[in-house]
């Protein structure tokens, strides 16, 4: 239908109008105030689906019909792009001991909800440099959300030449000045710091609050649930707080088949003297054992005893940790890297780490441990929204799409990153980019895993260039 000139087309399945010329999606108060009323009148009936939220609308594939096809052949140029490497897949150069750089932004310019929203120009680095005209002032920081704007336009210009993210490293060096140097720093460390950066120069959205403040909380922020349980009486204190991804420690080391005992048991003299928790035998953990041990519940020692609210005295307990809110991208973080305050030093575990491909996070999730604590006549808990809980347990898989290993020792070693494109796998190393079987990946030391909600994740993909 046309309006002002323009026209606007309505998508029945979740009541929105979407401007065809402006591109995007517009609101109208008298087509909302419809809106309402018919789900007042279709609650009214008796209708029990919920329409307090709208309604999840699953994937469906479309291929267009012919009015489509002329549509978009009058209406669009043919992208001039390799046809055996997807769009946007481009190398970093090295700035100089920058590849833990560049591992992550590998990932971060291939995290689904990330890339389509500065790809559909949802921060315009032009507009936010005119509203922000006295930025450039002594003291003032540059928007490093602009520098990652100039960067996916950059990567995904179908130029194939490596990309020198040099003015971002500029800016990124102006809001972490601590790490301002070309010494090698940590990954983790680094993703961390890239998006209290964005979140720092996000102005119109502040207020907001944590979690709904910037893109980079929307996309990577959830919230852990810690419940400390007193020991004498069962009185519970409950936390909540908020994270952009979860650190897990390695599995310790089991008993053999043989009978010999893990070094975890009877650590060696030589593990004892170093101050390390195990020798460095390298074992096989995986990444569902290791979330296993981070909501397994754990007994607090007598030095950790709590403040009981009901007992009134300090008392032994019980915690245990859980997901209360999923993120829209899961990443995982293996602390790798051990450090011993009696001998101030610090070492890395080579110790080998299964991760899956598909991994189902409900087992994880406040309301799932819940549960299996109080049994399923539990069906609400305090602090938690009911419709929050289905929408977590709704969307609990998630699917990988990248992974940061690390190589080499502490002092020196080297970061590469491999990216899952088109249900396909590529090694990024630095400036080189190279098609992987994915027994490659597998076998990789993996450091930071990203999983991505299998809802916003379709693994058969179409190719972006025309077959």
């Amino acid at each position: 239908m046309p309006l002002g000139g323009h026209e606007i087309a309505v998508d029945v399945d979740r009541a929105e109008l979407f401007c065809c010329a402006c591109r995007d999606q517009i609101y109208d108060r008298d087509f909302d105030a419809a809106v309402v009323l018919s789900a007042i009148a279709v609650q009214s009936s008796g209708n029990p689906e919920n329409m307090r939220k709208r309604r999840r609308v699953d994937y469906r594939p479309w291929s267009p019909d012919v009015r489509e096809r002329l549509l978009m052949d009058n209406g669009s140029s043919v992208l001039d792009c390799e046809i055996d490497r997807p769009r946007g897949l481009r190398g970093l150069n090295n700035l100089g001991n920058t590849c833990f750089m560049n591992s992550v932004l590998q990932a971060l310019l291939h995290t689904p909800p990330l890339r389509d929203y500065f790809l559909s120009d949802r921060h315009n680095r032009y507009y936010c440099q005119l509203k922000n005209a006295n930025g450039m002032i002594k003291g003032v920081k540059l928007c490093l959300a602009c520098d990652v704007d100039a960067m996916f336009s950059a990567v995904f210009s179908g130029d194939r030449k490596p990309y020198s993210p040099a003015k971002f490293l500029y800016s990124w060096w102006q809001h972490a000045s601590d790490l301002a140097s070309y010494d090698q720093q940590d990954a983790h460390e680094f993703f961390i710091s890239m998006l209290d950066g964005i979140h720092e120069n996000v102005e119109r959205d502040r207020g907001k609050r944590h979690g709904d403040c910037c893109i980079a909380h929307r996309v990577f922020s959830g919230i852990l649930r810690s419940d400390v349980m007193c020991m004498a009486c069962g009185f519970t204190s409950t936390t909540y707080d908020p994270c952009v991804d979860i650190s897990l420690d390695l599995e310790p080391h089991q008993v053999t088949a043989h009978g010999k005992t893990s070094a975890k048991s009877h650590p060696s003299s030589n593990s004892e003297a170093n101050g390390f928790s195990s020798t460095q035998i390298p074992t096989t953990s995986t990444l569902i054992g290791c979330l296993d041990r981070f909501t397994r519940p754990e007994r607090l020692g007598s030095d950790q005893k709590f403040f009981c609210q009901q007992c009134q005295v300090s008392q032994e307990s019980l915690k245990q940790m859980s997901i209360r809110k999923l993120p829209l991208v899961s990443c995982f973080h293996i602390k790798r890297f051990e450090h011993s305050h009696t001998r101030k030093m610090s070492r890395k575990v080579d110790r080998y780490l299964q991760f899956p491909f598909s991994l189902d996070m409900a087992p994880y999730l406040s309301s799932s441990i819940l549960r299996s604590r109080f049994g399923n006549r539990v069906f609400s808990f305090e602090g938690d929204d009911g419709d929050d809980v289905a929408a977590n347990e709704m969307s609990s898989e998630f699917e990988l799409f990248a992974v940061v290993t690390h190589s080499g020792k502490l002092d020196a070693g080297h970061y590469v990153t491999y990216l899952r494109l088109s249900n396909q796998w590529y090694k990024c190393d630095d400036a080189w980019i190279t098609r992987v079987n994915e027994n490659v990946v597998r076998a990789a030391q993996g450091y930071m895993m990203f999983y991505v909600q299998k809802m916003l994740y379709y693994r058969a993909s179409a190719q972006v260039c025309p077959s």
